[in-house]
This record gives C-alpha cells, sequence and structure tokens, in this order.
C-alpha cells in the first residue's frame, strides 16, 4: 500500500517521498519495503539507523530521522499502528494456493485440517483433532498429539515434540489504548519458529509475534501449562516447569531454567545458564549463571538469609 493512501485514510501528514508498503517492522529490523513506529523516547536511539522506508512518529523527532526516510506524523504513533496493523494483516484461512505437500511415511488421523501451501516432512505424526494452518512448515520426524493447533505460517522443526491441546501462534496481547479508555487490537501479523528437538508440554500456547518472530530455538523442553509472549526468544537447552509465563518481547540465553510458577516482565533479558526458583518474579534483566529467587528477585542465597530473618522476627512477635 501506498504512503498516500495510508496518510489520506488515517488522517495523518506524509513528510517525504511516498513509497509502496509491503508489511510492518521494528526500526531495528525494517528494509525499505516496511514501515515503522516510534512512541517511546527511549528507542529513539534505534531511529537515526534504521532502514524503514518511513516511520509513523512525532514531529518533535524529525530531526532525528535518516535521510531518504519518510515520515507520517501523528500524536498517537502507537494507536495509529494499531489501527494500520489491520491494513496488514492476512485472512485466517486461505482461499487459494498449492495443496500441502505431505513427506515418506507421515502419518495423518481421521479430523485433521491442513492449510494451503504448507509442507510435512517425512515421518511425522499428527493424531486426531489438529488444525495446521495455512503456510505451515512440521520438519522430520516431528509428532503432533491430539488437539494441537498451529496457526499459518509458523514453523515448527525436525524431531519436536507437542503434546495435546497446545496452540502455536495465537495472537499476542496487545492493544492500544484511546483517550476514552477503548482498547483497539494490534494485529499480530508475525509467526513461532520453533528449531529442531524441542518438545512442548500440553495446553502451553506461544503467541505469535506482531512482526517478525517468536522463537524457540533448538533443544528447550517446556512442561505443560506454560504462555510464551509474543517476540520472545527463548534460548537453546532452556528448561521450564509448569506455569512459567514469559511476557512478549522477553530473550531468555541458552540453559536458562525456570522453576514452577516463575514468570518474567516483558523486553528484558536472561543471561545464560541463570536460575530462577519457583514462584520466582524477574522485573528487569538479570546476569546469567547465577541462581535467583523470590519476589522481588533476588539471589537465591539472599533470599534464603531473608526467609531465616522473617522467621525468627515472627518467633520473637509470638
Amino acid at each position: 500500500m501506498l504512503l498516500s493512501k495510508l496518510a489520506k485514510e488515517f488522517n495523518l501528514e506524509l513528510i517525504g517521498d511516498d513509497k509502496e508498503i509491503e508489511g510492518l517492522e521494528a526500526l531495528h529490523k525494517a528494509t525499505p519495503k516496511h514501515l515503522s513506529f516510534l512512541e517511546n523516547s527511549k528507542y529513539l536511539k534505534a531511529l537515526p539507523s534504521t532502514k524503514a522506508a518511513a516511520v509513523i512518529m512525532k514531529r518533535e523527532y524529525l530531526d532525528y530521522l535518516p535521510q531518504g526516510v519518510s515520515a507520517l506524523i501523528s500524536n498517537e504513533p502507537y494507536l495509529t499502528l494499531a489501527y494500520i496493523s489491520k491494513v496488514f494483516a492476512k485472512e485466517p484461512l486461505q482461499k487459494e494456493g498449492k495443496k500441502p505437500k505431505i513427506g515418506k511415511n507421515t502419518t495423518i488421523a481421521q479430523n485433521v485440517y491442513i492449510g494451503y501451501d504448507t509442507h510435512i516432512g517425512d515421518n511425522v505424526t499428527i493424531m486426531p483433532g489438529c488444525f495446521i494452518g495455512d503456510n505451515v512448515t512440521i520438519g522430520n520426524n516431528t509428532l503432533i498429539y491430539p488437539n494441537v493447533t498451529i496457526y499459518r505460517d509458523c514453523k515448527i522443526g525436525k524431531n519436536c515434540i507437542i503434546h495435546a491441546g497446545t496452540v502455536i501462534g495465537s495472537d499476542g496481547y496487545g492493544f492500544a489504548h484511546t483517550k476514552d479508555g477503548r482498547h483497539i487490537k494490534i494485529y499480530q501479523n508475525g509467526n513461532v519458529v520453533i528449531e529442531d528437538d524441542v518438545e512442548i508440554g500440553a495446553n502451553c500456547t506461544v503467541d505469535r509475534g506482531v512482526f517478525g518472530s517468536t522463537v524457540i530455538k533448538k533443544g528447550t523442553k517446556l512442561d505443560n501449562l506454560i504462555q510464551i509472549g509474543h517476540n520472545s526468544e527463548i534460548g537453546e537447552n532452556v528448561l521450564m516447569a509448569s506455569q512459567v509465563g514469559i511476557s512478549g518481547s522477553s530473550k531468555l540465553g541458552r540453559n536458562v531454567v525456570m522453576g514452577g510458577q516463575s514468570a518474567t516482565a516483558g523486553h528484558l533479558s536472561i543471561g545464560n545458564f541463570a536460575v530462577i526458583a519457583a514462584r520466582g518474579g524477574v522485573t528487569k534483566s538479570i546476569e546469567g549463571g547465577k541462581t535467583y529467587a523470590g519476589f522481588p528477585l533476588r539471589l537465591h542465597k539472599d533470599w534464603l538469609k531473608l526467609q531465616g530473618i522473617l522467621s525468627r522476627l515472627l518467633k520473637k512477635s509470638t
């Protein structure tokens, strides 16, 4: 879609050349075919180096815009992004395309739906009640248990196991808010990429990216009832116990271990080989190679000392 058409439709001012846009992307990942946005000043440092065709932004940041990058001026860029995201949203089900390609020795049980342009590898087993959307890729030797849902455009690697009831590629929890309190959906136009040798337990949810991908890297093992938020990156060989919650845009390094009911806030990173004890709450980025516990989170040894102090205080008070 042309920038001029977007500007007219959403009552925006276009500064710079009119260009054709093929999709939305973050400032640091955008190409000359993408439209990006800037709402929060803490991301201003990414603006001068963006390769985006255009940026939705406030007028006050125009001096930081690189030469050749156009601007769509908005007083509320994030809200404008939400409205525009619907323009680039794909249909939930394609109406046409290539028939799915099924590999050798693959078993597809009854009552399985497989969409257009989907490629399923060799020696795959898909049990009853599964939904495999359009343009999905499933690698060799992967096992998918009953009633798994894989939304369109998602990619599953080789030798994976996905247990019953899990949903891959559902929409992330993203809304922009109007001044009168309405919540405007940000359409999630990315996907989920699951690498090789990943096992995902029953009734987990892995949300698709707003734009770009939510990624689970090779060798990671998830227990049942786990939520992975949109645009998160889960490193290699990570272990998560039941009921872990990962908020959007969190980045976990390799071999991170998270105990049951632990969770993260969004937009933070956890270093390689960090351990989060059960019910630990990660609210800011933390170093790897250490064990943490509690909420607010602290080193596990300090948390134990704190519990000892509290226990002694309680005994004295009684």
